[in-house]
């Protein structure tokens, strides 16, 4: 549904140190066209990024990759590598040539993934627990995800400095800071969730100890950036990739408190109203944002589910200061315009996705060409 033009998500925002000139961001949206030999970002992926970018918006990237042990979706770009921050920095340039800013969304799959994309390791987790019902992409096709096993205490640091490494070069691509990518089942989410996270050591147990790897990975993102340049994204209550948790009230506020103390650009706060992509919750209210709002002092980012009308209510109303958006970006290169102007939207085929080609990625059309072609009808 269009809203009305001269609205808050139209107003100034600032974000740690980003000024940003509205408050419409880009999701972080995994598209599989990573496709160039060691994931990096190719020629396709810099068109549709440039096609996105808006004067004074802020993109936040597709989930990219620490490591090669960290690697769980084919198709997805990396952060690991020479090549792939020259790649990552053709982006950026486009972006910020545009007038837009592009934060790095960092990225270990954890459990979710298959030994075909590791390198031929097993998947790691915080403890093995049953396997969770859902398929992970992999260069053969969608497979149900290896058998993962247990991190020894003594291999956490590393994996702490992986992330720091990737923010490291996220800077030299040029980004203008970075987000920690703890939601949605990945490897961080499994440390915070009970359901997937039965450890008896320093990183298990209590709500304070399963946050200790989130929170240290934090603190090496901010070492690097300073914590007005990072984000962080969880998800409470979500369930993607088999995750569950038995007060996750109390978990994600504590979360939430702990996070107050890097000064964050933004806390990223994917509703529970969603799976993966799809919404599960058809009608539900924003809960998540307006809970967490109480505990968490900075700036908030609310996803999941939302329409141009429902993300001006909730940011007039105050539970969140920004809204980002995901499949009517993927379809609508033009959002941020078209929202502003009140203009309809297109509607996007979810079967393109996580395809591999030029269709359903690059070819959707700005408003202007809409009406173009339509006058030539």
């Amino acid at each position: 549904m269009a809203v009305p033009t001269a609205q808050k998500l139209f107003t100034p925002v600032e974000i740690g140190a980003i000024s940003l000139g509205h408050r419409v961001v880009m999701a972080p949206l995994t598209r599989s066209r990573s496709l160039q030999p060691g994931d990096v970002p190719g020629d396709l992926m810099l068109e549709y990024y440039a096609q996105r970018a808006s004067n004074g918006g802020l993109i936040i990237s597709e989930a990219t990759t620490i490591s090669i042990s960290g690697r769980g979706w084919f198709g997805a770009p990396g952060m690991y590598s020479d090549e792939q921050v020259a790649g990552w920095q053709k982006i950026t340039h486009a972006v910020h040539a545009r007038g837009g800013r592009m934060f790095s969304q960092l990225w270990h799959t954890g459990r979710a993934s298959h030994s075909t994309t590791t390198g031929g390791s097993p998947p790691v987790a915080p403890s093995v627990v049953e396997p969770f019902e859902g398929v992970v992409s992999t260069p053969s096709g969608w497979q149900k995800p290896s058998p993962p096993r247990a991190l020894d205490i003594a291999e956490i640091p590393g994996i702490v400095e992986d992330y720091r490494r990737a923010a490291e070069r996220a800077k030299t691509a040029g980004f203008d800071g970075v987000e920690l990518h703890a939601a949605n089942g990945y490897l961080v989410d499994q440390f915070l969730q009970d359901g997937t996270n039965q450890r008896a050591d320093a990183y298990g147990g209590s709500i304070e100890n399963r946050s200790r790897f989130l929170l240290e990975v934090a603190e090496a993102l901010a070492s690097v950036w300073g914590g007005d340049r990072l984000g962080v994204r969880i998800a409470p209550s979500g369930t993607f990739n088999g995750m569950h948790d038995s007060n996750p009230r109390e978990l994600f506020s504590y979360v939430a408190r702990a996070l107050n103390r890097f000064g964050l650009a933004y806390l990223h706060i994917v509703e529970p109203r969603v799976k993966g992509n799809v919404v599960i919750a058809e009608g539900q209210a924003p809960i998540a944002a307006q809970q967490l709002r109480k505990v968490f002092n900075g700036k908030i980012i609310a996803a999941g589910g939302f329409e141009p009308d429902t993300a001006e209510t909730i940011v007039e109303k105050g539970d969140a200061d920004l809204v980002a958006f995901g499949r009517h970006f993927v379809a609508n290169p033009d959002l941020p315009e078209r929202i502003r102007l009140g203009l309809p939207l297109n509607a996007a085929e979810r079967d393109t996705f996580y395809t591999f080609e030029a269709r359903g990625y690059i070819d959707y059309p700005f408003y202007n060409e809409t009406q173009a072609a339509s006058s030539a009808d």
